[in-house]
């Protein structure tokens, strides 16, 4: 890994941590308006589902070359986890309280890809060109294993970041909101 690279540092020990911060910090926002009592599981689901479009581009950011290839699943990946944001708020203001803090992370959670998946396309430039048509060479589209992998102490770090303040968390609020369910069932 190149240290002096200002737009990988940037990702890794900006972006990527403040980003699994705020999703943490959403999580407690949920906790403190007892989403199992309101939205409950569906929620939860939708929260998955937004966890998802974003985790599987940030995998293939952190173990695979980018290329013209992965840039187009990551912009797609972008704009569905936007519509999805857009139907999570939608269904959570229709049956539980979206204070300002929570609003407030929530455009954490959605600049800050937007701002990682920009800081990729500045460091691929050539292959965005060549996505979008706009130079002469073709782009890549080949699914390969980075040339330069990322050090295994930060991959170690932050998969347990993500474990300790995302997956963790959000399945605590996915068995909340179950044992709700079955104790209004019985």
């Amino acid at each position: 890994m190149h240290n002096t690279d200002p737009q990988l540092i940037i990702l890794l020990w900006f972006i990527l941590p403040v980003w699994l911060a705020a999703g943490f910090c959403d999580w407690l926002c949920h906790r403190a308006t007892g989403i199992e009592r309101t939205t409950g599981v569906k929620e939860t689901w939708i929260h998955i589902l937004m966890f998802l479009e974003m985790g599987l581009p940030l995998l293939a950011a952190l173990f695979l070359d980018v290329n013209a290839l992965i840039i187009a699943f990551m912009i797609v990946m972008f704009f569905l986890h936007e519509i999805t944001a857009l139907w999570d708020v939608s269904y959570a203001v229709s049956a539980r309280k979206v204070t300002p803090v929570e609003q407030h992370i929530h455009s954490f959670l959605e600049m800050l890809p937007l701002m990682a998946l920009l800081l990729i396309i500045s460091r691929h430039w050539n292959e965005f060109l060549a996505l979008m048509g706009l130079n002469d060479a073709a782009g890549s589209f080949d699914i390969r294993l980075r040339a330069d992998p990322l050090p295994v102490t930060y991959i170690v770090v932050i998969f347990s970041g993500i474990i300790l303040f995302e997956l963790l968390p959000y399945l605590e609020e996915y068995f909340r909101g179950r044992r709700y369910q079955k104790k209004q069932s019985s």
